[in-house]
């Protein structure tokens, strides 16, 4: 391979990319068949998650967990430590579901590592689930082994399901489990068991939720992933190309702040996978906490920091009160919901070195699908960029036909990193594809330099700080109650996440708000749980073809709150 020249420097992004994907590059691109379809990759990857894993092992640390840390070699050695306990210990074959369920702790990851490292597929669970929800996932994907801190050891324990082992990972008291620690420290061989996963076995099951119903489980393969980690890599080479200055050189090594949760891809591949080619340092939080963010910031030299907008407006708060010196941080990254054009602006002014970033990707996608980053981020604060060179854009009418440049309708995707179908869901596989694009459910136009602007959503979602909730699933909890007859749950505007939870129910004159909140507790995740809950005594109003008019109860709403 050969570093592209800077003479004569490019001074468009295609021809930017057009130079550091040509043969030869380091990021050279191809066209290869994968299970019959062409796509573009590129040809100096590694082979699979696990070499990636092999090829970062060196004595620079990798993560930081309050005052716990380990080098990328430790990290690994950890990891195969696991793997001889999967493998040895709990027969883990190649293709087998083992899932993980527990805060973000260094044992998610090095977990995660083993489990992708001897062919299996890491399903990583949603901790905020409760028991019905996290049986429900094990149940569908078949899981053999959960791995699992004390709050979820314990939520197992109210439902558990028959067929898998736990591993509990730091628990605080005797819970009648194998604890991970001593399952490890009984292994005498330190090396990662053999296994050869290829690009496109499968490696990951992220769970998403639907506009109805249960949530599914996105299978997606170790080249997915891969295609998302290298693209991320290659648009920050091509900012580098089209730079009108010198970028300014970090004074320490890279680092990244973990305040977001792993069992998102963005927290996952985003921050902790891409984290392995660069040696960049991963400093892991609890919990958020912008308070400690500013100090852990200051004191790990922290350079990056990628979260939802509710978390980097709080970020932008504590600069703007704290002493902290925040100055080591290069990059301010968003996604997994739309950024307030003011936050990109406020960003912009209040850190003297860091710029803005954001980009649109889903869990189907593997995070990555556009991006835009500083000048053009702060000139066009509503866009969530260009596509990334690895995939296709594009805006079809209600017949899938392209709609011409700036007219609006459904954001469809294709290319490398999508994934490749639902687990188990082929009902649903045929409702999403259309001869190889996948629909997204957003409503988004495309300008005339191929900038995408996300301006509305057709499914039934809401986004809450970056969680995606299905109406559907939460309209299900609410009239699980005795004295409900009919649910409608929809957005409400909210400043710091953007949206929160609202419903409005036809119910028992007698309900109380909080007593249905209560019982929605028992249910549903606590981000799920509506804030807002109007009761009324007469049925809900419909519209024409008899659904209830859900537009008109969050206009009423949202008129009664003031918002």
């Amino acid at each position: 391979m050969t570093e592209p020249t800077s003479t004569p420097r490019p001074t468009t992004r295609a021809d930017a990319i057009t130079m550091l994907t040509a043969a030869g590059q380091r990021y050279e691109l191809a066209t290869v068949s994968v299970h019959g379809t062409p796509q573009r990759w590129f040809v100096h990857g590694p082979a699979s998650l696990r070499a990636m894993y092999a090829d970062a092992v060196s004595d620079e640390t990798f993560t930081v967990f309050g005052d716990e840390r380990r080098t990328f070699a430790e990290h690994w050695s950890d990891a195969a430590r696991i793997g001889r306990v999967l493998v040895d210990t709990y027969g883990i074959a190649p293709g087998d579901r083992v899932a993980i369920s527990m805060r973000n702790y260094p044992e998610w990851m090095t977990a995660f590592v083993a489990i992708t490292s001897v062919g299996a597929i890491a399903v990583a669970m949603n901790s905020l689930w409760q028991p019905d929800e996290m049986a429900y996932a094990l149940v569908d994907s078949g899981a053999r082994v959960l791995l699992a801190d004390q709050e979820r050891v314990d939520r197992f324990e109210q439902q558990p399901v028959d067929g898998v082992d736990v591993i509990a990972v730091r628990p605080d008291r005797t819970v009648g489990r194998p604890v991970l620690d001593d399952l490890v420290a009984a292994v005498s061989d330190a090396t990662m068991p053999e296994a050869s996963p290829a690009l496109d076995d499968p490696a990951t099951m992220f769970y998403t939720s639907g506009s109805t119903g249960h949530p599914k489980g996105v299978l997606s393969t170790h080249r997915n992933i891969l295609a998302a980690l290298l693209s991320w890599e290659l648009d920050a080479r091509i900012m580098r190309v089209l730079a009108t200055t010198d970028a300014i050189r970090p004074d320490a090594q890279p680092a990244a702040l973990l305040g977001i949760p792993l069992f998102h891809v963005t927290g996952c591949h985003a921050c902790f996978l891409q984290s392995y080619r660069a040696q960049r340092k991963l400093v892991s939080m609890y919990k958020w906490d912008a308070e400690l963010a500013a100090e852990l910031i200051e004191r790990e030299r922290v350079s990056t920091f990628l979260a939802p907008p509710a978390l980097t407006g709080d970020l932008v708060r504590v600069a703007r009160t704290s002493s902290r010196d925040l100055s080591s941080l290069r990059l301010i990254g968003g996604g997994g919901a739309a950024r307030p054009p003011e936050q990109v602006a406020a960003i912009g002014s209040t850190f003297r070195k860091a710029g803005p970033n954001t980009g649109w990707g889903m869990t189907e996608t593997n995070a990555i699908g556009a991006g835009i980053s500083e000048g053009d981020y702060l000139e066009r604060p509503s866009s969530s960029g260009r596509a990334s060179a690895v995939l296709e854009l594009r805006v079809v009418d209600d017949h899938d036909v392209a709609v011409p440049t700036g007219a609006r309708g459904e954001l469809q995707v294709r290319g490398t990193s999508v994934f490749g179908g639902y687990w188990n869901r082929p009902d649903a596989d045929a409702e999403v594809f259309v001869d190889g694009w996948f629909r997204t459910g957003d409503v988004a136009y495309l300008d005339d330099e191929g900038y995408v602007f996300i301006v509305d959503r057709i499914k039934d979602l809401i986004i809450r700080g970056g969680e995606n909730i299905g109406c559907g699933a939460v309209e299900a909890a609410l009239a699980l109650h005795p004295k409900v007859h009919e649910a409608a749950v929809y957005s409400v505007p909210d400043e710091r996440l953007g949206e929160e939870v609202g419903a409005t129910v036809y119910a028992d004159a007698d309900l109380d708000p909080e007593e249905l909140r209560a019982f929605a507790r028992t249910h549903l995740a606590a981000f799920e749980v509506p804030r807002y809950v109007r009761c009324s005594s007469e049925p809900l109003p419909r519209i024409a073809s008899g659904k209830i008019f859900k537009r008109q109860l969050r206009t009423d709403a949202i008129a009664e709150l003031g918002l």
